[in-house]
């Protein structure tokens, strides 16, 4: 039998938590505001507005769907969790349909039920898993067109909703779709990590003194590569150096100090893997 390691526990806890603040978003938010959503949880909204059939049931089915057309594009550790996670959200879905929280403007429906199924959705992704919904297809334009999942997940949403004008006002359309604007970047957010890092690429006429400076005054270890000019055909040593954001500023004022012509250009790294980078 194997073994239940302590990340799998905390995978479990994320899926769990996960689950919980995306149900609290659908039915304390997002319903009462009388908005939608997009994805499977969009088109179950519209059917209980519809048919008045519990979100709770035809998320599991509607999501079933989906699992079994996304088990031949995902991981079957992602499987997994995302099974767990769909059971848990028709679960929580249910358990939190009576809950109500009174509202009189409907823009505190609108950001909080954004922020919370932002931070569902983002919590679950981040451990390689979904909450099924857009997010299954969005895994698969992921892989197969390179497409960033947060903008994939956008766009499926944005087919849900167009759908929903069936039984929202065009008003209320608008409004979800700020909704989903919210969901998406804090999702975005919580998949990215909260400091993310920033890979810089300096060429400069003293690599060996600024290389010594980033070591000595940012505090992080500087690789260094050769290169050429193409029309000067100057060799130049190129320095490559990842910090976070937070040391950016900083990097930025001592490159200038020293060498303000400099050649310096940023990227964003959303993951780093290796022991050495804390």
């Amino acid at each position: 039998m194997p073994r239940i390691t302590l990340q799998t526990l905390m995978n479990i806890a994320a899926v769990i938590l996960g689950a919980f603040l995306f149900s609290i978003g659908v039915n304390l938010f997002m319903i009462p505001g009388n908005l939608g959503d997009g994805g499977v949880s969009g088109l179950a909204i519209i059917i209980l507005y519809a048919f008045d059939i519990s979100p709770a049931i035809s998320t599991l089915v509607l999501n079933g769907i989906l699992l079994i057309i996304g088990f031949k594009f995902l991981s079957k550790r992602g499987m997994y969790y995302t099974i767990f996670a769909v059971i848990m959200m028709s679960v929580f879905l249910g358990l939190t349909q009576t809950w109500v929280v009174e509202t009189n403007e409907v823009m505190l429906n609108v950001i909080f039920g954004g922020l919370f199924l932002g931070l569902g959705n983002g919590l679950v992704i981040r451990i390689g898993a979904t909450t099924a919904g857009s997010a299954i297809p969005a895994r698969i334009a992921n892989k197969y067109l390179d497409i960033k999942i947060a903008n994939a997940v956008l766009i499926f949403d944005l087919m849900v909703i167009t759908i929903g004008l069936t039984v929202l006002t065009i008003e209320q359309v608008l409004l979800t779709v700020v909704a989903m604007y919210i969901n998406v970047k804090v999702m975005d957010f919580m998949i990215e990590g909260m400091n993310p890092k920033k890979a810089i690429t300096i060429i400069s006429k003293h690599p060996e003194v600024l290389s010594k400076l980033i070591n000595s005054e940012i505090g992080r270890g500087v690789t260094m590569l050769n290169g050429k000019g193409f029309y000067s055909r100057e060799e130049n040593d190129i320095l490559y150096v990842v910090i976070s954001k937070s040391k950016l500023t900083r990097l930025k004022r001592l490159i200038q100090k020293y060498d303000e012509n400099a050649f310096v250009v940023v990227n964003d790294v959303n993951s780093v893997l290796g022991s050495s980078f804390v």
